[in-house]
């Protein structure tokens, strides 16, 4: 039996329509002796001479009558299947996943929220804690977008640049460094350092540094939320390691102040990233461009730094 592929199925569709081998063949740009195989491999496949020549034109057989709805039904279908989705914001009914920083949630989601509600009242969002191992397993995560800190990408991964800093050294703003504009790092080993140990890559350089000098420091106090890290810089004289955009906003909202830090500092670049899984999709397509204009707009993003 002849393999019916696509190619066949239009043909047989417009011999049904035309009931004529050389008028198919000028409507499909197809040679008269092209057409006239093809007709042949239909008639193997269906085991029915499909067209019965009478005078200068042909007649559908009884099973071609029987084929010619069938077929129609399906080249509709399978047309259907290539039409572009329209996206309507407004009629969308789904859940996305965000997974970010807990500083991105507090700080950030709120607006989100509030530019998706207006937009897309039907959409539903999780929120997730970012898990720096989540980058190679994006694909096979039930999370939709997720905002991190990274220069490298594996492969399959899309992204949008939310912007770029450089870390500074947070502390409280009466601690004894804040002082000096540029204190020493001798000075600052002196006291211990406090660690977000959520998100991304914050601050393992400052480690790989002192090692290479035959230096140390103390981590007091590791804790996975922001919002902790600056409670507890404001009543001791610890230090943190922080992007410079985080550092800026903080000291806004907490007794905290910030100084450079005496290191060869990395270039943190911030990004919104998405599996390509979903890279096509009209819904997720319109979801990650709001998504991606709130975070680089926000005044807790790097962006309002500049």
């Amino acid at each position: 039996m002849e393999h019916l592929n696509l190619n066949l199925l239009r043909a047989l569709a417009v011999l049904l329509q035309q009931r004529h081998v050389t008028r198919s063949a000028d409507q499909l740009c197809l040679t008269q002796s092209a057409m006239s195989r093809q007709l042949a491999a239909l008639r193997r496949h269906f085991a029915d001479p499909l067209l019965v020549r009478d005078g200068a034109d042909y007649l559908l057989t009884a099973r071609a009558q029987q084929l010619r709805p069938q077929v129609e039904d399906i080249l509709a279908r399978i047309d259907q299947l290539q039409q572009v989705v329209q996206f309507d914001p407004q009629a969308c009914q789904r859940r996305f996943c965000f997974a970010c920083t807990d500083y991105v949630a507090q700080f950030i989601l709120p607006e989100l929220l509030v530019r998706l509600q207006q937009q897309a009242p039907k959409v539903d969002l999780e929120y997730r804690m970012w898990q720096p191992e989540w980058l190679h397993q994006l694909g096979s995560l039930p999370v939709d977008l997720a905002s991190t800190m990274g220069a490298v990408l594996p492969d399959g991964l899309h992204w949008a640049s939310l912007g770029e800093d450089q870390p500074v050294c947070l502390m409280a703003a009466g601690h004894p460094l804040a002082a000096s504009v540029r204190p020493t790092l001798q000075a600052m080993l002196e006291y211990p350092f406090a660690q977000i140990s959520s998100g991304g890559d914050k601050d393992s350089f400052v480690d790989r540094e002192l090692r290479a000098q035959g230096l140390s420091r103390r981590v007091l106090l590791s804790v996975p939320f922001f919002s902790a890290g600056f409670s507890a810089l404001t009543g001791s004289e610890m230090l943190l390691v922080v992007p410079a955009h985080i550092a800026h906003h903080a000291a806004r909202l907490y007794p905290l102040t910030a100084r450079p830090l005496p290191l060869p500092l990395p270039l943190h670049q911030y990004r919104l990233l998405w599996h390509g899984v979903h890279h096509h999709d009209p819904a997720h397509k319109w979801l990650r461009g709001l998504f991606a204009d709130v975070l680089r707009t926000s005044i807790y993003s790097p962006e309002s730094m500049i």
